[in-house]
């Protein structure tokens, strides 16, 4: 008896131990678990709020950098840029074009804003106050055209900003600065408005060194902070740069309220800082759930389990070497998941830097001093529509590599119906793509519409082979135009020829020609094939997008 005591006592003592052992391990992971997971999901959070905030920044600039001002007191100045802004599908609540009008453009400026259809014209402070013209001496920022029009913000042009203190030194710090600058905290619109924050970029005409006015976004607080995510770990708050210890947070249906921060009350899990409109903001983030509880609760079952079986120590013993097992491969899978997270976010950061510099260079080529307008937004438009389709292709194959005759469809270029296709059906990479889908449109987009087609087959055929083996293989492309002539096709761009001439050959590290013929106009390429088809940017596709396994 006091042998099968001594056991029992023993077998109880193990059970006991083991139990709290295990209850200590399970404690400790899934603090460090939760830790993990609340401070990744605020990283990608504030990842993707200043991702929408440069996004935001970046119309506006695009905005000022295509917005022409012959005159500041012209009516509806915002007519050229509407199908431009909202190609972005932003959500901001009303574009404006604030122009700096002179003493002597205040009286045009109110027949301006009268010929443009909005009901009250006349030049007012921003709270509707009318203002003596013949007082003003200096400059004054008003605001001349907005959009939307609606019933809420017909009303608002015709005033002038500064009397209202935020809008004032908005404006006054994008003139001094010469560049996009954001607003405290504002009510939008009227009083009693959704809070929210402007954005305003200065308009500088060629050769002068002050703004002629201001082309300005306004966006809800709550959009910009994502706030609205009920199934999140944490909720967010803004610090409010107007008072010390002030923040705004935002409700689930994006009500923005301001608050003050009580020195004994929680303090936020993490704070991040973001950039917008040349300055900093700071959001804090409040954990929603107690981890330290949570694992408490979670510790206090396992180790009640161990107690109620303490007298099968094989299985207590099986389930904490199985539990702990477990949770150590949960471990392993999610810090192997966050680097390759962590990669795939590297590769698709470069991936569009690679792409906005291509559009950079788009936009700059072809909206260059002294280009027809009307052609440079048509041929601007097409070329980014053309990057658009490919990065759709790109997309759709998971960055695997495009076909080549995908590149030649209606939606990519034009007159895709009058060309006639030929070569092997291969797939080239990304980088090759793109490439190769801005060359196929501009090729297209200067043939000449009004020729007739030749027989049953049309006056324009693209094919391409491959000659040679292994890594001698080379890929030659032929474009020709059949029944044209040098002086009958439309000329091509200068960023047509640079692309033609430079650019495609240069990125597929091969070269190229065009001629023109008795009856066509010819233009070849060649190019190594492991350029056009660059297996080493697929497997490093394929690495990143590989599931995650646990380490055995």
């Amino acid at each position: 008896m006091v042998r099968l005591g001594f056991i029992i006592g023993f077998i109880a003592l193990l059970g006991a131990l083991l139990s709290g052992l295990a209850a200590y391990r399970v404690h400790d992971q899934e603090l460090a678990l939760d830790r993990i997971a609340l401070a990744r999901a605020i990283d990608v959070h504030a990842s993707l709020v200043q991702d929408r905030l440069t996004e935001r920044e970046l119309l506006a600039r695009v905005a000022s950098g295509l917005f022409r001002a012959p005159s500041v007191i012209k009516p509806n100045m915002l007519e050229p840029l509407r199908s431009a802004i909202y190609a972005f599908k932003t959500d901001f609540v009303v574009a404006g074009w604030v122009a700096r009008l002179k003493p002597n453009e205040l009286l045009p400026a109110e027949d301006a804003i009268a010929s443009a259809g909005f009901p009250n014209p006349q030049i007012r402070s921003y709270d509707d106050k009318p203002i003596d013209l013949a007082k003003v001496t200096q400059p004054i920022d008003v605001l001349m055209d907005l959009e939307p029009r609606s019933n809420e913000t017909k009303a608002l042009p015709g005033r002038s900003y500064e009397q209202d203190q935020v809008r004032s030194a908005m404006l006054t710090r994008a003139r001094v600065e010469k560049r996009s600058v954001a607003s405290d905290p504002v009510q939008l619109l009227r009083g009693g408005g959704p809070i929210g924050i402007i954005v305003a970029a200065p308009v500088i005409p060629e050769g002068a060194t002050e703004p002629a006015g201001f082309v300005t976004f306004s966006y809800e607080l709550a959009s910009l902070m994502l706030t609205n995510d009920d199934m999140s770990l944490f909720s967010v708050a803004l610090k409010d740069p107007r008072r010390e210890g002030g923040e705004l947070v935002a409700n689930d249906q994006g009500v923005v309220s301001s608050r003050m921060t009580a020195a004994d009350g929680p303090a936020p899990s993490a704070t991040r800082t973001v950039s917008f409109g040349g300055r900093d903001w700071h959001l804090g983030y409040y954990a929603k759930t107690n981890s330290a509880r949570r694992a408490e609760q979670t510790a206090i079952i396992v180790a009640a389990i161990g107690f109620a079986i303490t007298a099968m120590v094989c299985g207590l013993f099986g389930y904490v070497a199985y539990n702990n097992l477990r949770l150590s491969r949960e471990i392993q899978v999610r810090i192997g998941f966050e680097r390759r997270l962590t990669a795939v976010i590297d590769e698709l950061n470069h991936r569009v830097k690679n792409i906005l510099a291509v559009i950079q260079s788009i936009v700059t080529r072809t909206l260059r001093h002294g280009s027809d307008i009307d052609v440079a937004r048509e041929l601007l438009i097409g070329r980014i529509h053309a990057m658009s389709n490919v990065v759709s292709l790109l997309s759709e194959s998971q960055w695997q590599g495009v076909k080549l005759k995908g590149l030649f469809e209606a939606r990519a270029i034009p007159h895709a119906d009058r060309i006639a296709v030929t070569g092997p059906d291969i797939a080239v990479s990304a980088r090759a793509a793109q490439s190769l889908s801005l060359l196929f449109f501009e090729l297209a987009s200067h043939s000449d519409e009004g020729l007739s087609l030749v027989g049953k087959h049309p006056h324009i055929t693209a094919n391409w082979t491959v000659t040679g083996e292994g890594t001698d293989e080379v890929f030659h492309f032929r474009w020709e135009e059949f029944n044209t002539s040098e002086a009958t096709r439309r000329p091509d761009s200068d960023f047509g020829l640079i692309l033609l001439d430079r650019v495609a050959p240069e990125a597929l590290g091969g070269t190229a020609k065009r001629y023109f013929t008795d009856a066509s106009y010819v233009y070849e390429l060649t190019a190594p094939m492991e350029t056009v088809v660059d297996m080493s940017e697929r497997d490093r596709t394929d690495k990143i997008s590989a599931p995650v396994r646990p380490v055995r």
